[in-house]
C-alpha cells in the first residue's frame, strides 16, 4: 500500500505524505497557505482560523486537519481570502500596531500577511485599548499593544525551551500574556536565544537594544511577499 495520499488543491493535482496536516501538504506541493498561529515544531492548535481552508466543501482549519486520500481542497479562492482579511483586519483594530514605527516592520508577520492580502485599512472600527508592557527584564520586553494572542511564545516556551514561564490571563478582548511571576519577566528564567523569544510573528516581544539595527530593503519581507519561500520550494 502506497504511503502517499492524492489531493487537489485549487484544482492542482498534488500527493503528500500520510500523517501531514492539509497545511504541511500543501507547502510539500509549493502551496501556501496563509496563517500566523502556525509554527513548524510546535504542536498546531488552529487558534487564529486564519489558514482556513475548505475540505470537500467544509471549512475547516488547514493547520489541525490531518490530509486524506482524494480530498479536494479550495485555498486561493475570493470567499477564503475575504474571511482572511476579516481576521487580519480585526487583530489590527483590537490591538494597538503602529507600523511605522514599529521594531518589527518589514520582518511582521501579521504586516506582512496584510499586505499579501491587499489590506489598504481595517473595515472595523480601531478600538485602542489599554494595554501593558512588561519592561522589567534586563534584556526582553513584552508590549501588548501588539500581541495577537496566536499564543506561539507560550508554547515555545513548554514545547521548545522546556520552561513554564509564560501564559494566558484574563477573558475575552482581555486576554493577554504574562510570566509565571509576580515581579514579571524580571522573575522567570527567559534569554534572548530562547525559542519563545523568536517565536513572536509580531512585534510583541522584542529584545532590547536590537531595533532597527536591519536597514529598510533588507527586512525580511521587504523584497519578497510572505510565502514566497513556500511557493519556491525553499521553505
Amino acid at each position: 500500500m502506497s504511503d502517499k495520499l492524492g489531493f487537489t488543491i485549487d484544482g492542482k493535482e498534488c500527493e503528500a505524505d500520510k500523517g501531514r496536516s492539509i497545511l504541511e501538504a500543501a507547502a510539500d506541493n509549493g502551496v501556501y497557505i496563509p496563517h500566523l498561529c502556525f509554527m513548524k515544531k510546535l504542536r498546531p492548535v488552529g487558534s487564529c482560523r486564519v489558514c482556513t481552508i475548505k475540505a470537500n466543501g467544509r471549512n475547516a482549519a488547514a493547520c489541525t486537519t490531518p490530509l486524506a486520500d482524494g480530498m479536494v481542497i479550495e485555498n486561493n479562492t475570493d470567499e477564503l481570502n475575504d474571511l482572511r482579511r476579516a481576521i487580519i483586519e480585526m487583530l489590527f483594530a483590537e490591538g494597538n500596531h503602529f507600523c511605522p514605527s514599529c521594531e518589527r516592520s518589514g520582518s511582521c508577520e501579521l504586516q506582512a500577511l496584510a499586505y499579501r492580502l491587499n489590506i489598504m485599512a481595517p473595515r472595523f472600527p480601531y478600538m485602542f485599548p489599554l494595554r501593558k508592557l512588561d519592561a522589567t527584564h534586563k534584556s526582553i520586553f513584552i508590549d501588548g499593544n501588539r500581541c495577537i494572542q496566536c499564543g506561539r511564545c507560550v508554547r515555545a516556551a513548554s514545547e521548545l525551551d522546556g520552561k513554564e514561564i509564560l501564559g494566558f490571563i484574563g477573558r475575552g478582548g482581555k486576554v493577554r500574556v504574562k510570566a509565571s511571576s509576580t515581579r514579571g519577566l524580571a522573575g522567570v528564567d527567559i534569554s534572548p536565544n530562547d525559542e519563545c523569544v523568536k517565536a513572536c510573528p509580531v512585534g510583541s516581544i522584542i529584545v532590547k537594544e536590537t531595533a532597527y539595527r536591519v536597514p529598510i530593503g533588507q527586512r525580511q519581507y521587504d523584497a519578497t511577499p510572505i510565502g514566497a519561500d513556500v511557493e519556491s520550494g525553499k521553505a
